[in-house]
């Protein structure tokens, strides 16, 4: 691999975007899928607005491209940004296009997302990432990083190659605070804590963001509920996690900005929210353990009725 890795972002929306912007700043040589963006940002870039950094700055990518089959390079990393909504999708896509050198990195939320991708690509690297951070896309080609920022990458089931610490280090170099885990799983499921609580009551409570949602105590006492019941899941896939997570997650959201979950946004847009990959995986998991979990079954039967 040379000085300068080359890497493609397929999806590029807000998460995408932002994160490609802070691996161009170190050097990498950055290209994006885009869709909906393509027009303005093949001819204006992105803008990004960063509670980092003063004032907003561009990212203007390598390459701006439509669609997986037109980029001809060879990418060291390939960035998965897209929303978790059909398992089939992402396999489907990288079938036109892998080379066995690239690393699949899958920066998505969800959890047992990974199986599936490193079963179809048995000779390339699964690097699944986690991003932590509140930010979202406002108009064409403009994000918004609202608050936090935090990346773990780990691969996939539970290592940490010499790939995984490079990519690390490239965003470290920019600031971005990332560490590595060689327990991903385990990472998943500390992020399910907040996910699966948040987005879907911030849907079904009629469009409340998180500081609506905390102010009225038994929409908080729903929430520590959830919590409590994607801890138990954890526990039984040999995750267990620290006893204090679900009131540290309640206090840290008290903490910062009022901010609207990505389901609610997707809601709010009428489009396809990440049901399956947040609840359904979940649900799933918990039946297979026979594990009674009430709060988010009712959750996720109630969001199946949102579906747009």
């Amino acid at each position: 691999m040379n000085n300068n890795p080359k890497i493609l972002i397929v999806g590029a929306g807000a998460i995408g975007a932002f994160y490609g912007s802070k691996l161009s700043q170190s050097g990498a040589e950055v290209s994006v899928i885009c869709r909906s963006d393509y027009d303005y940002v093949k001819n204006h870039g992105f803008t990004i607005k960063s509670h980092w950094e003063q004032p907003e700055y561009k990212f203007l990518p390598n390459q701006v491209l439509r669609d997986f089959q037109s980029y001809k390079d060879d990418a060291d990393f390939i960035i998965i940004a897209t929303k978790v909504l059909d398992p089939n999708l992402t396999t489907d896509l990288l079938k036109t296009n892998l080379r066995k050198k690239s690393a699949i990195v899958l920066l998505q939320n969800g959890i047992h997302i990974e199986k599936k991708v490193a079963d179809s690509f048995p000779e390339n690297e699964i690097i699944s990432a986690l991003a932590f951070i509140c930010v979202s896309r406002v108009k064409p080609g403009y994000i918004h990083h609202q608050d936090y920022g935090r990346l773990v990458i780990g691969n996939y089931p539970n290592s940490i190659s010499t790939k995984t610490e490079l990519l690390a280090n490239l965003w470290q170099k920019s600031q971005v605070p990332c560490e590595t885990s060689n327990s991903i799983l385990k990472q998943r499921w500390k992020k399910l804590v907040w996910n699966a609580a948040f987005n879907p009551i911030s849907v079904l409570s009629g469009s409340k963001n998180t500081e609506e949602i905390l102010k009225n105590s038994a929409t908080e006492d729903l929430v520590r509920n959830v919590m409590h019941e994607v801890c138990t899941l954890a526990k039984a896939d040999d995750c267990k996690l620290e006893e204090e997570i679900v009131e540290k997650n309640i206090a840290d959201t008290k903490e910062m900005k009022p901010y609207k979950t990505s389901m609610l946004l997707d809601f709010e847009a009428k489009r396809e929210m990440e049901i399956e990959a947040i609840l359904g995986n979940a649900i799933r998991f918990a039946k297979q353990k026979n594990i009674s979990i009430p709060h988010l079954s009712s959750l996720y039967g109630l969001l199946c009725c949102y579906k747009n």
